[in-house]
């Protein structure tokens, strides 16, 4: 009998980290081979996650480093939660890698493959390490990642944008730090299972310092209102591929962060309440500042933070269903939004602008084009038969079931801000298609490897719309992962 042999997660962070230290080595034989790396690492990553995915529903994954047995080791812990955001953040940023072959042409572009792979790496790093220390060293490399990669163009808009992400995510990793002190100074470990065994038998007043803190600075990077002033400049200036991974990958590995830390470290379901109104409000100001926005890229940086705000309130509603939703619900702002910057990308590369308006009339000049960047905003708006409507519906439901007048208050504003969302979209695709461009230009020849990643996520987004309960089981055990504090200690502690 043939044993089956599995993959260790470590991988999972080893890959690409070793190929950013490989890069420049590389470099100095062929720096035009240098941009086949990240193709290469999450091509490899994307495999190894599916393969752990069975393996982590059937039983938590807990990788023990150093020989020592968790609390006393650095460990990470790979569950249905981890795996299914690793597996996110691979195929995204393989996607985004093939994108990149000829997108990115600019002098020092082996440095943004470099810096590329260390973003993505401390992205995986944050959804699978069980340590809270090395949340924060991941947590720092995907940071400091993207304010290198937001000034990647050189142009003042980008180092000026860059240098206020750079100023609020140091604020916020100040933060993280502080609390991060205080919860080693009360329970003497940095294992983040052993905290939660402590904190169990701890009174919650004595625990609201280090949540202000752990929680204002990872809010930061979550972009969660009001610590969201960064983003629409980082987001808006940066490379249209480095926008597709802030806004589908860093931002949601932020609230991701958040979410751990509520569910798994403090476990504190009476501050909930407090959270839905707190993501209801990031939906609504993130979806009327989108509204009024001329600038595309900003408009769509605006809407990130809508998408952050409508998962917010659906992980405080603390039900299996609800937080099965709302993980959902960043899959498909993943697929979506990915999709809408890597079109737009080559939208603006056609116009030369930012500015809306100077897209008349470019459905007929740019079909496929066009078509993917509807295709995407069909889905974030929440129509059928596209992914976005399976994840929104699935939130809305679980709203419902509760019986909750408070809680049928706040998904009434959630779907008023899904109005607020559909006519600043549908603004956009009327002057896509409908509009005459009296100076009509050019089409742009978009090359097959920046073509092939947009009409790859457009397949993903109709089938899983088409077929959503293909994902059903996964989503549910990612939730239970994260909402069943008792099973997350006893896995990684025995």
């Amino acid at each position: 009998m043939n044993e089956i042999i599995y993959f260790n997660p470590v991988l999972l962070i080893a890959v690409p980290l070793a190929l950013a230290f490989l890069s420049p080595l590389l470099g100095l034989i062929s720096k035009k081979s240098v941009k086949y790396l990240p193709v290469a690492g999450f091509l490899a990553n994307t495999g190894i996650a599916v393969s752990l995915i069975p393996r982590a529903i059937e039983q938590t994954i807990v990788v023990r480093i150093g020989g020592f047995p968790p609390p006393f080791c650095i460990n990470l812990v790979a569950g249905p939660a981890g795996i299914l955001l690793s597996f996110l953040i691979a195929v995204t940023g393989f996607l985004v890698a093939l994108y990149s072959l000829r997108y990115i042409n600019q002098d020092g572009e082996e440095k943004y493959h470099v810096l590329y792979l260390l973003l993505l790496t401390g992205a995986t790093g944050v959804v699978l390490t069980g340590d809270i220390f090395n949340l924060f060293v991941f947590f720092e490399i995907l940071c400091i990642s993207s304010y290198a990669l937001v000034a990647f163009f050189g142009h003042k808009a980008g180092i000026e944008a860059s240098v206020k992400y750079l100023i609020q995510g140091s604020v916020g990793s100040s933060l993280l730090l502080l609390g991060i002190g205080f919860l080693y100074g009360r329970t003497g470990t940095l294992n983040m299972a052993g905290i939660a065994l402590f904190i169990q038998n701890t009174s919650p007043g004595e625990m609201l310092i280090p949540l202000f803190f752990i929680i204002t600075g990872l809010g930061i990077e979550a972009a969660v209102f009001p610590l969201n002033a960064w983003l629409p400049d980082a987001h808006s200036s940066a490379p249209a591929s480095i926008s597709a991974v802030l806004s589908g990958i860093a931002i949601e590995v932020g609230l991701y962060a958040v979410i751990r830390m509520l569910f798994t470290i403090f476990g504190v379901t009476e501050l909930f309440p407090v959270f839905m109104v707190l993501g209801v409000t990031t939906l609504v100001i993130g979806e009327m500042c989108a509204f009024t926005q001329q600038n595309l890229k900003r408009m769509l940086a605006f809407s990130s933070i809508g998408q952050i705000g409508l998962i917010l309130f659906a992980v405080s509603l603390a039900t299996s269903q609800a937080v099965a939703g709302g993980i959902f619900q960043m899959l498909s702002h993943t697929a979506g939004k990915a999709l809408l910057f890597l079109t737009a990308g080559y939208m603006i590369l056609n116009t030369g602008s930012h500015d809306i308006e100077s897209f008349r009339g470019i459905g007929r000049r740019m079909p496929l084009i066009s078509l993917g960047f509807t295709a995407g905003v069909f889905s974030l708006v929440g129509l059928p038969p596209f992914m976005g409507f399976a994840s929104k519906f699935s939130i809305i439901r679980a709203a419902l079931s509760l019986g909750n007048t408070w809680v049928y208050i706040m998904t009434g504003f959630v779907l008023t801000a899904t109005v607020i969302e559909a006519s600043y979209f549908f603004r956009v695709i009327q002057v896509i298609y409908f509009h005459n461009n009296e100076k009509p230009g050019l089409a742009l020849k978009v090359p097959a490897s920046s073509l092939a990643p947009i009409l790859l996520l457009m397949a993903v987004i109709i089938i899983i719309g088409i077929f959503p309960g293909i994902l059903t089981d996964l989503l549910h055990n990612a939730a239970g992962d994260i909402a069943n504090k008792i099973d997350y200690i006893r896995s990684v502690l025995g």
